[in-house]
């Protein structure tokens, strides 16, 4: 497996299958050139829920990879895709196979990696998908690693729009659920996270999301392609596709974005204001928590308030740093009385919340400095009794059914050393905060 990098064979090196792009090339005209300028000016619009949406939850990869793929072999127009993690793998290879089948047909096809997240991406499936004509790029290269900002805002975010018809949003990166990695362990089960399927109004703002990123890198040179070098001008715009005007559901629902521009809280805002509204129960599934003091203040208040508050998390030693800090935080909350369940079967990736008994959210945003500080990330909140059902059952049954509650007379038990490596680790976590100068809320 080679690592990705900006220094492949230049676009000459492409074969025939990917002629078809210089044939639409009207990215010169003045109608190209204003679409764009609107792309990048599009703001202030994320986070206001629009309603006529149809939202579906999506449970693992069991349920996404197949409404993914079958989305994208109906494609007749254009798929655009997002993701942190693309492996070379059976899932990933399946996902490669229907983009190449699209671009077979016409479709225009874009995919963007991250360069840390996707790193390991193979030469050889990054050579078919160009090969077939799919866009492929790398958001921000890796070359070498320091502990500086830039090298920390990746491209976190899970994103997939087809024909402004369907898109996809969620925790689900492009790998197999049973392929773990270096944490590989026997009879480990799949990994459990979600996505949502949403078709409706919300699309159009899904798509121009992926559409503003897409140029606004390109433009400003942070976005490398991979031996593409100059192909995204035969691509049209998602503004050149017709606007969706009609609706395919009852679900208001909303796009939540964090990126360091202007929507550097906007997710953080929602989950407080969500807390903050809570009268009698809230589920919070969180892969990597290590919420800032608003978000544990805003918790605690729910309890005061008596609120039910249930967290789900990380059962598993994935990143030992993290886990240990996490540990850190659990004492001020048993001893609020919220209630902490460690997923047990597999590796948690979730990153879903339940309040009371109408708003949910589903994205890809941790509850950490990662996420909350850095990454570029996207969580779609619906506000629908039907759909935060759906999803309270699924959490409900994982905590009944998957999961070991943290006692706090347990807790209270731990041996002394444990206390310091948790207190250790917290304190590492809060001085990277300080190194990459993002401070503040933690």
């Amino acid at each position: 497996m080679s690592r990705i990098s900006d220094t492949d064979p230049p676009n000459a090196a492409r074969s025939n299958g990917a002629a078809h792009v210089a044939a639409r090339d009207d990215s010169a005209g003045p109608a190209a050139r204003a679409g764009r300028r609107r792309l990048l000016r599009w703001a202030g619009r994320h986070g206001k829920p629009v309603g006529g949406n149809q939202v579906r939850l999506l449970c693992g990869g069991r349920d996404f990879f197949p409404a993914l793929i079958e989305a994208i072999d109906a494609a007749v127009l254009q798929v655009i895709i997002e993701t942190y993690i693309y492996a070379d793998d059976d899932v990933g290879r399946a996902v490669s196979d229907a983009l190449i089948r699209a671009a077979a047909r016409g479709v225009a096809v874009r995919l963007t990696v991250d360069g840390f997240g996707a790193g390991d991406m193979s030469a050889e499936l990054m050579q078919r998908l160009r090969d077939a004509g799919v866009q492929l790029r790398v958001y921000r290269v890796m070359r070498g690693f320091r502990l500086a900002r830039r090298h920390l805002r990746r491209l976190h975010r899970k994103l997939a729009v087809v024909d402004r018809r369907v898109a996809f949003v969620g925790g689900i990166n492009i790998i197999d659920d049973y392929n773990h990695g270096p944490f590989e362990q026997e009879g480990l089960g799949a990994r459990y996270d979600f996505a949502v399927e949403v078709r409706g109004p919300l699309v159009d703002r899904i798509a121009l999301t992926a559409e503003r990123l897409w140029w606004r890198l390109s433009l400003r040179a942070e976005l490398h392609d991979v031996g593409l070098a100059g192909a995204a001008a035969g691509y049209p715009l998602v503004t050149d596709l017709p606007p969706r005007r009609d609706t395919e559901g009852g679900m208001r629902a909303a796009l939540l974005l964090r990126d360091n521009l202007r929507n550097r809280r906007t997710i953080e805002r929602e989950y407080l204001h969500a807390l903050g509204a809570a009268r009698d129960d809230v589920i919070l599934a969180n892969a990597y928590f290590l919420p800032g003091h608003k978000m544990r203040r805003a918790l605690l208040a729910c309890r005061k308030r008596g609120v039910r508050v249930r967290l789900l998390l990380q059962g598993r030693v994935e990143y030992r740093l993290q886990h240990f800090a996490t540990h850190a935080l659990y004492a001020s909350l048993l001893d609020a009385g919220i209630e902490i369940y460690e997923y047990a079967q597999s590796f948690l990736h979730a990153k879903v919340g339940v309040v009371d008994e109408s708003w949910a959210t589903v994205g890809s945003s941790n509850m950490d400095p990662f996420s909350l500080l850095l990454a570029r990330e996207a969580n779609v909140c619906v506000y629908d009794p039907a759909f935060a059902a759906v999803l309270r059952t699924q959490l409900e049954r994982a905590i009944a059914e998957r999961s070991v509650r943290v006692m706090p007379e347990a807790h209270a038990r731990r041996s002394a050393v444990h206390r310091v490596a948790n207190w250790a680790a917290y304190m590492v976590l809060r001085l990277g905060v300080v190194i990459a100068g993002v401070t503040g809320r933690y």
